[in-house]
This record gives C-alpha cells, structure tokens and sequence, in this order.
C-alpha cells in the first residue's frame, strides 16, 4: 500500500465520523484523491463501506505498532557553548520543562514504556530518569571519538517497530502516535541546502539530486520491524568500518540511492532542533540555561548584562580546549574553556605566571581575564587575522623569525618544563592502562640515549613556548602574536624549533629549511644534532600526551602515531648523523 492510502486510513482510526472533505483538510489531499483512496481501501478490505476499519485492517495496525523508543543523548553537544561545560544537551530545559523529559512524556502518552536512553558524555546526569520515569540507560563507550551512528549501534538489535529520536528536539505537538501503518523520517517544510534528502510527491524520502536544496532533517524516525533488518545489517557493517567513524546513524537509512523510509512532513514553526545557545534564546528568553555560570562569569569580566553576550559560536574543538567566540558592545571576544583530563596536564598556577610576565609586551592576544585555578581565560578576538600556514615558506619565515626574537628578549619564569619529567608524567597518568605500542619500552630506552647526547650540548634556556605550532601564531597584516601558552616554561628555546616541525608533520628536507629560517646564520652540527634530538624526545613526549588523553575518550588519529614516528625515525637520524660527526673527528 502507498503513503497516501496509509494516511488517509489513519484519519480514518483518529476519527470515527470524519468526513472526506475532512480527511482533506487534515491531509493536503485533493477531494478527489481522497475518494479515490477510499475505493481502493474499500477493495482491497481495509475499510468496510462505513469506512470503519476491517479485521485486515486491525492486524496489520497490531503488528505494526510502537513497540518502544530509542533516546540518542550520547554527543558533547560542542556547538552548545558554554551550556555543554555545565549540562548535556537532553536536559537543556525550554519553559521550564527538560528536552528529554518532554521527548519521555510524549512517548508515554501513547503508550511507549520501553524507552532507552543512549548516554555518552555527562551519563550520570541522566541516571534520576531510570527511577522518575522507568528508562533504561544505555552507555555508548565511543561518544568521544565517533558519531551517533556508533552510539545507536549499542542498541541496534533492540530496532523494530522502533522510535529513533535525538534529544535536543523539542515539538510543540506529539510527534508520536499509537497507530503507525509504515516507516518513515521526519522533515520539516523548510529547506536547507545541508539536507541530502527530499519529500516527493509521493510523499517518499529521496536523495537530493546535484545542485538541488533538500528538507531540514529533524532526525526523528519510525522503524517498522520488517524495514529494520536491511538497516540492522548496514548499520552493523558501518559501525566495524573506520570511513564511518564520523557518520550520521541516517546514513544506514540509505542503501544505495534507495530510501526504505516515507516521509513524515512537519511545520518548521512546530518542531526546533536546539543546537546553539543562541537557537535555546530564541526557543525560550527565560530558560534556566541561559543564565550559565560562565555567562555570568563573562558579563562580570566586561561589566555587562548576560544579554550583552551574543553571536556566540563553538570554535573547532581543540586538542586540550573547548573554546567559543561572542560578540558584546560591538567588540569580538573568546572565552576558552579546559577540556577533559586538562587539570592533570596543565599547571593553571604556572600558566598564570607566563602571562603576568608577558602582560604589556603586546606578544600574545590581549588577555581580559584568567584564573590560575580552574584555566578559564577571556581575550579580545584579533581581527583579519589567520593562522600560520606550514605549507607556505614565507609564513614560516616570518614565525620562525619572529620566535627567535621572542627568544632573544629573554624572558623568565620561576618554573622550567623538563621533557623527560613531563614523559614520566604522561606515561604515569594512564596508572595501569599499558602503552598501546608494541615496542613502547624498546622506543623509551632509546629516547633516555638521547638524553645523555643532549645533556652535555650548550643550551639557550629561556621562557620557551613548548607549543610553538603553526596554529598558535596569528598573523595580521601588521604584526604577529603567539597565542596559547598552556605549557610554557623554562627550557632550551630550541625546543621550540622542534615541536613547530612535529607539530606540522615535517619531512627530513623540510625540518632542515625550517631550522635555517629559525638562526641567523647557519648553526653547527652539534645544534642540528640536538634539534633532531628534541624532535625525537618531543615526539614521544607527545604520543604519551595522546595516549592519556585516549584514556579519557579522546582521539587524535594520525596525529598520536605521527609523533610516535617521529620519535623512532629522528633516534635513527641522530645515530647516522652522530657517526658521521665522529667520522669527520
């Protein structure tokens, strides 16, 4: 049977006396289709000549309806800036009343009482739901580093006569319904050109075509048991498949360019997909939310109203940060926020005092506030400004020219940053998780050599960055800052040269350019020597770094074993290029 005929039966089952003219209205159907409808129904034993539903009809209607209801409540909901430090995004609450609570609610009114939540990040808030409202709690140990189409493979087997909804949803109306006759995705009447799919006039679900502007997804879904195995089968395939770590759990909705779904089409202005914090405003001016600490923090700092702070915006999640961007009183600013396993990486203290020592010298983005307790920090928004690209040789130019200045000023700190420390720090932080390396401790014994070589060099100890990367130096048509100086401390400020060329995964020749655009004049064999020295030992420091920050759910790909190369191939170096120094002695 066809969508039109289902709906059309469906009016029938809400509303015993409807009139065709009625079933119309309520549908977007012509008359004539609706008669039309009604004699094929009537044909085919669905309705009797009432238009009363049939024991046919009845079947199909019992072994089609709702059987429970899945929550996807896992992600960090990094576009929710600053709300996602202090709450998951299912208990954002609009007029009083929990996202997911209301999604609950609606679901228990027509009867679904077998609801799972899909916790990630912040599950422990959501556990009060188990005893207020009976939900099972599922938890989805890859929130982290995957998709909802991960988190929703948790639970696949239990798909099947199934609500699928996200929990940052809120409908002015029950979405939900004790009668369902067909599967079907929910869209709204607006367009957006992000969208993949479309509503024909089937009323179907189809891809976009090139060039062509589809719905606005909502992410709500029915999933009759029948359409469910083709979908178990490909979401189970995707879920062992790396390409789909980052995917939609909508993707497992298509086999090749067929949709096993019917579209299920809604008023814009009836349901709201809450992603931003300034899309919760919008939805409800009063919601507890809105009054965030760290709001409240910010409008202490700029003397403002919470109100003031607008266009707030999620930058890219960093590697230790969570950070956004706002506008108050005509002026840029961004708030950076810790992220997770941050205070075991980070001296809050220290980082305070490399900025009371760089306060006025105009070489960092000007600083608002920070707090040598928790690492929150305020700074005014550069403008026209880019990041250093590492590609380009007169970017890097400039940076290593302006670090080396940096360098000469001779700036001090009471704190150093000792590499082989911080190595026994990071490796000592995953307490009994074993190194993911086979040869981790053989790669450890060989890094400690070269700390014997380095230890008898000369050193330029110095305030030295330690995260001199080509993303910390911002450059404006005037002038060049270095931003972020988390780690800084005293050290030999060519370690400085090392962690650039780690950072942007340098090859041999590359490293050599960028060492000569670092000194004045060529350096002796001894200094390169150390350098490589410093790639190799930074290396490792790093891959440890990466390997803690995996333990607490953070993943950073080919970035984690890039350093872990490096760390292996630069021992080599330094061994081909000490025998050679011994061969021309």
């Amino acid at each position: 049977m066809n969508i039109q005929n289902y709906e059309i039966m469906n009016e029938l089952t809400e509303n015993l006396y409807i009139t065709q003219r009625k079933i119309a209205e309520h549908t977007g159907y012509s008359v004539g289709k609706v008669n039309g409808a009604l004699k094929e129904l009537e044909r085919e034993g669905y309705i009797d000549s009432n238009f009363a539903l049939t024991d046919k009809a009845e079947l199909e209607l019992s072994l089609k309806r709702p059987k429970n209801a899945v929550i996807l409540a896992a992600g960090y909901g990094m576009r929710m800036v600053p709300i996602n430090v202090e709450e998951p995004k299912g208990l954002l609450e609009v007029h009083g009343e929990p996202l997911i609570e209301r999604i609950i609610c609606q679901l228990q009114k027509v009867g679904i009482k077998d609801i799972y939540v899909i916790g990630g990040f912040m599950k422990e808030r959501y556990e009060y739901l188990i005893d207020k409202y009976g939900i099972k709690l599922i938890y989805s140990q890859s929130y982290s580093s995957k998709n909802n189409l991960h988190s929703l493979n948790c639970i696949i087997d239990k798909i099947g006569n199934s609500y699928i909804i996200p929990c940052d949803i809120w409908c002015a109306k029950n979405p939900f319904s004790v009668h369902e006759w067909y599967s079907w995705y929910m869209i709204t009447d607006e367009l957006s050109e992000k969208s993949f799919v479309k509503v024909n006039r089937k009323r179907e679900l189809v891809r976009v075509k090139k060039g062509e502007i589809g719905n606005v997804m909502i992410g709500i879904s029915y999933i009759l048991s029948k359409d469910a195995e083709a979908f178990k089968v490909r979401m189970k395939d995707y879920a062992a498949r790396k390409e789909y770590d980052q995917a939609f759990w909508e993707t497992a909705l298509f086999d090749s360019e067929n949709v096993i779904l019917g579209a299920r089409t809604r008023n814009s202005g009836e349901i709201y997909e809450i992603n931003t914090y300034e899309q919760l405003r919008e939805l409800d001016t009063n919601s507890n939310q809105l009054k965030s600490d760290i709001l409240g923090l910010i409008a202490e700092i700029l003397q403002c109203q919470i109100n003031d702070i607008k266009k707030i915006k999620a930058l890219k999640k960093g590697m230790t940060n969570r950070s956004f961007e706002f506008s108050c009183k005509g002026k840029h600013y961004i708030m950076r926020i810790p992220g997770e396993g941050t205070e075991s990486l980070i001296n809050r203290k220290n980082e305070y005092s490399v900025y009371q020592e760089l306060d006025g010298k105009d070489i960092t983005d000007p600083v608002c506030y920070i707090s040598a307790e928790n690492g929150y920090k305020l700074t005014e928004y550069i403008e026209n400004a880019r990041n250093c690209d590492c590609t380009c040789d007169e970017d890097v130019k400039k940076c290593m020219d302006y670090l080396r200045r940096f360098h000469e000023q001779g700036f001090k700190v009471q704190h150093e940053f000792n590499l082989f420390e911080q190595i026994e720090k990071y490796e000592g932080l995953r307490g009994d998780e074993p190194s993911i390396y086979k040869d981790y401790a053989e790669t450890k014994r060989k890094i400690y050599e070269l700390k014997v070589f380095v230890d008898k060099q000369p050193k330029c100890i110095g305030l030295t960055h330690i995260d001199a990367v080509c993303d910390n130096f911002l450059l404006t048509d005037e002038k060049i800052y270095l931003i972020d100086w988390e780690y800084a401390g005293m050290q030999d400020v060519h370690v400085d040269v090392a962690m650039f060329a780690i950072y942007a995964m340098y090859n041999r020749n590359q490293v050599e350019k960028l060492i000569k655009y670092y000194f004045d004049e060529i350096p002796s064999k001894e200094v390169k020597i150390k350098i490589y020295c410093y790639i190799a030992i930074c290396g490792f420091l790093w891959s440890n770094w990466c390997e803690y920050k995996r333990t607490c759910g953070v993943e950073f790909g080919e970035y984690s074993l890039c350093q872990y190369r490096f760390a292996k191939e630069y021992y080599k170096i330094v061994q081909e290029e000490l025998s050679h120094l011994k061969e021309n002695n």
